[in-house]
């Protein structure tokens, strides 16, 4: 064997075995990092609201005043809203009782016509026809069709404004429900604009340097729908009970038009 051999040989037989912990060693420390992965927060601690509102910019932080306006007028024109409306079926449904129990229509407009007292609704109605109804009927040469034509004239002002009246606001809901949408998400893209601009004087950009700015700007974004969707909802829903008392007041006119043209028919017979 040669002198080189030889030596190669006993370097081979000097080198030291690795360890029999080791394996157990890198084990327990991979566990140990997996376990301050896991509990580690997720993106930096939970989501403060306060905070991001109140050290957003200054357009963004007009953009959530505005929406949080809009949000507290809405709802209070949806209590007012319901309140009126449900009185307005309560007094439908009250007068309409009277009416077709059998009273005497002018013992009905007495009432109506009582000074110090304000009427709404079918009872306001009512009282309107049948005082064109009785003027028409003092005045010589009127005939039957002129005092049913009167009667129908002071219904149809009386119907249109009390309509008036449960629709008022209205609008208002609607426009809140079709452009605060629109309105937040003018305050999102502004917070962008800015989250983005001022990356322009960062070497390194990472998703913590732009997250705060793009969250700012996205509760802009959150509060327009915040406001817009109970405005959408109260609208829908009142719209159609307006239709629904209107189809009452326009049913009650005819019937109470056939009513008149029976009596102006039998009084000329």
């Amino acid at each position: 064997m040669s002198a080189t051999a030889t030596a190669i040989l006993m370097q081979a037989s000097s080198v030291e075995p690795l360890p029999e912990e080791a394996p157990a060693d890198t084990v327990a420390l991979a566990a140990d990092a997996a376990s301050q992965a896991a509990n580690a927060p997720v993106g930096g601690g939970e989501l403060d609201l306060i905070h991001l509102v109140l050290h957003a910019s200054i357009p963004v932080q007009l953009v959530m005043l505005l929406l949080l306006l809009a949000s507290i007028a809405s709802w209070v024109i949806i209590f007012r809203k319901k309140r009126m409306l449900d009185r307005a079926e309560k007094e439908a449904d009250r007068f309409e009782e009277r009416f077709w129990s059998g009273a005497d229509l002018g013992k009905l407009y007495a009432s109506a016509s009582e000074r110090n007292r304000d009427v709404e609704g079918l009872e306001a109605i009512f009282e309107a026809g049948f005082r064109e109804y009785t003027r028409s009927r003092q005045r010589r040469g009127a005939d039957s069709r002129a005092q049913l034509e009167g009667a129908q004239r002071g219904m149809r002002v009386a119907s249109s404004r009390e309509l008036d009246g449960l629709e008022h606001n209205l609008e208002f809901l609607a426009n809140v429900g079709s452009i605060a949408p629109y309105v937040g998400l003018l305050g999102t893209v502004w917070g962008i604009m800015i989250a983005f601009h001022g990356l322009a004087n960062v070497k390194e950009a990472t998703i913590a340097s732009v997250a705060p700015g793009i969250s700012e700007a996205l509760i802009a974004t959150a509060m327009g729908l915040f406001a817009a969707i109970p405005a959408v909802w109260a609208y829908n829903r009142f719209a159609t009970k307006v239709e629904r008392v209107a189809g009452r007041y326009d049913a009650f006119s005819e019937e109470f038009s056939s009513i008149l043209e029976r009596q102006s028919t039998a009084g000329e017979a």
